[in-house]
């Protein structure tokens, strides 16, 4: 259960270890409180993690109201590790109802979002800092240009992206191309193998352009954890997400078919369901990391230990099938089977140069692709 692998993220020379240690638990205060660990709760899972090799550790302001940068900041400084871990953390969300000006993505509040973190962090920069959300307001010229600002003055090492649409990614990646200023490399996303709507565009625009994806809810919230199977009655297990639609969510056919298959291959293998969910994402096209959150260290072990088998071919193809999803018509119209039939019919296409990445879109109720 060590992580001796590291991996490029993006076009960058930084290297990152597959699982990221997610800190949304660190911390009792703000919207994550239900959950939430104290310093002293979160502090062997902290260094349980180093031990193991990892060292991209990822938070974020608003993770409990402040308080999983404060405790980071902590026992990063008591542990005298600041230049092993690759510390990330994300700005967007208000720290002042009653100011305007207080979150969103524009220059102000970055600006005051990133200084409030260095302190709360006990750092002089920042590693990875990334937009937490798009706001559908500030203009993303803005945006690149402070994080290229941060940048030159030694506040950050490298910009990223977090839960935004395709086409605003690609557009900041390449104004920043055309202007010579600082490059994203990561765009950090929702994707477990039952959100796999990153593959649409996502993946391929962050093959093309240089961003890695590091996968947050890799377990989709828990649904993937092992707790839950499917029933006649719709979720069973002992959760958060189980009883009466728990949490609001409700089980769908798509769900029971990915459940079922992920118990499956888990038997087959002798592992965990969420060992092959982790495996799963973190061995997905163009996924750098996959972040995973830990309640204990008991549950780190447990994730750590997703890393130590490989996903065979045909469980791998039984977990796609599962959860595979309709394509959207327009995405139908240039992928490679109808490109094959349509534009160049009888043609023979030869191996890809090395590196190619192939496409990952899914085909469902008997379509060809």
């Amino acid at each position: 259960m060590t992580m001796d692998q590291y991996y490029l993220l993006g076009r960058s020379g930084l290297r990152v270890s597959r699982l990221a240690l997610g800190t949304m638990n660190f911390g009792t205060g703000g919207f994550h409180a239900a959950y939430g660990k104290t310093a002293e709760e979160a502090a062997p899972i902290f260094h349980r993690y180093l031990e193991a090799g990892g060292n991209l550790i990822d938070t974020a302001d608003f993770y409990t109201a402040g308080e999983s940068e404060t405790i980071l900041g902590d026992l990063i400084a008591a542990a005298k590790v600041r230049d092993r871990v690759v510390l990330s953390t994300k700005y967007t969300y208000s720290v002042d109802p009653g100011d305007p000006n207080a979150g969103g993505n524009g220059r102000k509040h970055m600006i005051r979002a990133l200084e409030a973190s260095l302190r709360r962090l006990r750092t002089d920069h920042i590693d990875l800092f990334l937009l937490h959300t798009w706001d559908r307001i500030t203009p993303v010229e803005e945006v690149m240009r402070t994080f290229d600002d941060l940048a030159r003055a030694g506040k950050i090492r490298h910009a990223g992206l977090s839960d935004v649409p395709a086409w605003y990614a690609a557009r900041a990646q390449t104004y920043a191309e055309a202007h010579a200023l600082e490059p994203v490399v990561s765009l950090q996303l929702p994707y477990s193998l039952v959100h796999r709507g990153i593959e649409l565009e996502h993946v391929a625009m962050g093959q093309q352009l240089g961003l890695g994806i590091t996968a947050w809810s890799p377990l989709a919230g828990g649904l993937l954890s092992g707790k839950y199977h499917a029933t006649d009655q719709g979720l069973g297990g002992e959760g958060r997400l189980s009883g009466a639609g728990g949490l609001g969510r409700t089980m769908t056919e798509h769900d029971r078919r990915v459940l079922e298959a992920l118990e499956s291959v888990a038997g087959e293998l002798g592992v965990t369901m969420a060992q092959v969910a982790l495996n799963w994402t973190a061995t997905q096209p163009g996924i750098a990391s996959a972040i995973a959150g830990a309640s204990s260290v008991r549950q780190l072990d447990a994730n750590l230990a997703a890393l130590d088998f490989e996903l065979p071919a045909e469980l791998r193809a039984r977990l796609d099938e599962a959860s595979a999803v309709p394509v959207p018509q327009v995405y139908q119209m240039f992928a490679p089977g109808y490109q094959n039939w349509l534009i160049n019919p009888g043609a023979k296409v030869g191996d890809k140069p090395a590196g190619y990445a192939p496409a990952v879109l899914n085909w469902v109720d008997g379509a060809e692709g």
